[in-house]
């Protein structure tokens, strides 16, 4: 039998279970037998002891002054470098197009030149080395209405085989 037919039977057994159980009282299918449990639980003490009054336990609260994006700078990508990346052709359907770029001429030159494609794709930008928050607004204001954010790219370099940036990733291609 398909596991599909086996779990629409399991289903549909279980719905037949749960009416029958609602409209009559509980009905036992199998019993094996054996000693009670009840010996064990009660050797834990596990019934509330009125005596014994119940820890108080304090609720964190959450910071007063919420963290801002300047607390994730400055974002360093030890495994990632300016430099030339080959074009080749990935199988990855489903992923939203996005790219990656440093605070660096290379970068900012590539960003200039790619613009409006990278706008046309939608694409999601993410700055993989930049020391401070005037630098972030600095390539941001290179690029308005593409969106750009601090986030690491070493995780990236192992599940893409990168080793450079500025790159351009879709589910179909790296490019640059």
């Amino acid at each position: 039998m398909k596991p599909i037919r086996l779990v629409a039977l399991f289903a549909l057994a279980g719905a037949q279970v749960t009416a029958r159980v609602q409209a009559d009282a509980l009905i036992v299918v199998e019993d094996r037998g054996g000693a009670s449990a009840l010996p064990y639980y009660e050797a834990l003490s596990l019934q509330p002891r009125p005596q014994v009054p119940s820890p108080h336990l304090e609720v964190p609260r959450p910071p007063l002054d919420p963290f801002s994006e300047s607390d994730m700078l400055p974002v360093r990508s030890v495994r990632l470098s300016p430099g030339l990346v080959e074009r080749r052709v990935i199988e990855a359907p489903g992923l939203p197009p996005f790219f990656l770029v440093g605070d660096d001429a290379q970068s900012r030159a590539w960003l200039q030149q790619r613009s409006p494609h990278l706008r046309e794709l939608n694409a999601a930008g993410l700055v993989v080395n930049v020391d401070s928050a005037e630098a972030l607004a600095e390539l941001r204001a290179l690029v308005p209405g593409l969106s750009l954010a601090p986030a690491s790219g070493d995780d990236l370099v192992d599940r893409l085989r990168l080793r450079h940036y500025p790159v351009l990733i879709t589910s179909t291609g790296i490019e640059q």
